[in-house]
C-alpha cells in the first residue's frame, strides 16, 4: 500500500469524510485491523476562502504548494487535494512536486463516461461552475457539462460556504438543490449529476433524485484509493 498525502481543511467536514472512505476501503479489501497510510495536512480554510473572494489565486497556490511539498517531505508518494475549488492551482502544486498529483476532475470523469453518461450537469461552488479549470478537464475527458442558470448557481454557492463548510445540513436548501437537479433532468436533457464540491454529498444523496449522481468526493476517495494499491499483492 503506498503512502497518499491528503490537503484537507477545505473545509475538514468533506476531510473527514475522505478520511472515512479511505479507511473503509482497506477495511474491505485486507480486513482485520488494516486502515489506510495517510499523512493528513488539514490547513485553515480561513484564509483560503479570503484569497478566493480576493482573486488572490497565487497566494493560494503558494500555500498549498508548500503544503504539498511538507507532504512529499514526509514520504507521500502521491499528493490529493481535498477539494474541488482549490484544483484552481493545480498547476501551481503540480510544478512545486516530484510526485504525482490525483486530480480530482481526472477520478470524476472515467466512472461517469463509463457509465455511459456525458450530457452532465455540474454542482459546485461558483469559482467551480464558472471558471474553466475543472470544467475543460472534465470535458476533455468526454463529458458535455451544463451548469445551473446565475440564480441557481448563487444559491448552490451560498448553501455551500454559509451552510455545508460549517456542518449545517438545512432541509429547505435539501429541496432547492433537488429542484435544480430536477429541472434540469426534465428540461436539460441531463443523464447525470456530478457533485463537484465535496461538501454537496452532504446534502444530496443517490436516492434522492431520478438521475444518477456522482459525488466527487467518494470518486477522489477511491481514485486514490486504487493507486495506493496499483501494483501490490493487494492490488
Amino acid at each position: 500500500m503506498k503512502m497518499l498525502g491528503l490537503i484537507g481543511g477545505m473545509s475538514w467536514e468533506s476531510t473527514a469524510v475522505y478520511y472515512r472512505l479511505m479507511n473503509e476501503e482497506v477495511k474491505s479489501r485486507l480486513g482485520g485491523f488494516h486502515s489506510a497510510e495517510i499523512l493528513l495536512a488539514s490547513m485553515d480554510f480561513a484564509p483560503l476562502e479570503a484569497w478566493q473572494r480576493s482573486g488572490d489565486w497565487d497566494a493560494a497556490g503558494e500555500a498549498l504548494a508548500d503544503c504539498a511539498l511538507t507532504l512529499e517531505g514526509a514520504g507521500a508518494q502521491a499528493i490529493m487535494l481535498c477539494t474541488n475549488t482549490m484544483h484552481r492551482v493545480a498547476s501551481t502544486i503540480e510544478a512545486a512536486i516530484g510526485v504525482p498529483l490525483l486530480h480530482i476532475a481526472d477520478a470524476a470523469a472515467a466512472p461517469i463516461i463509463d457509465d455511459g453518461n456525458r450530457r452532465v450537469l455540474l454542482l459546485g461552488t461558483r469559482y467551480t461552475m464558472e471558471q474553466p479549470f475543472l470544467r475543460e478537464r472534465l470535458e476533455r475527458g468526454g463529458l458535455n457539462l451544463l451548469i445551473p442558470s446565475h440564480p441557481e448557481r448563487e444559491c448552490v454557492n451560498r448553501v455551500i460556504y454559509d451552510e455545508l463548510c460549517q456542518g449545517r445540513v438545512i432541509e429547505a436548501s435539501r429541496a432547492a438543490f433537488l429542484e435544480i437537479i430536477e429541472g434540469h433532468a426534465a428540461n436539460a436533457g441531463v443523464q447525470a449529476v456530478l457533485l463537484a464540491c465535496t461538501e454537496i454529498g452532504m446534502l444530496v444523496e443517490p436516492r434522492d433524485v431520478s438521475i444518477p449522481v456522482y459525488d466527487s468526493t467518494v470518486l477522489h476517495a477511491q481514485f486514490g484509493m486504487k493507486f495506493a494499491f496499483e501494483n501490490g499483492p493487494e492490488g
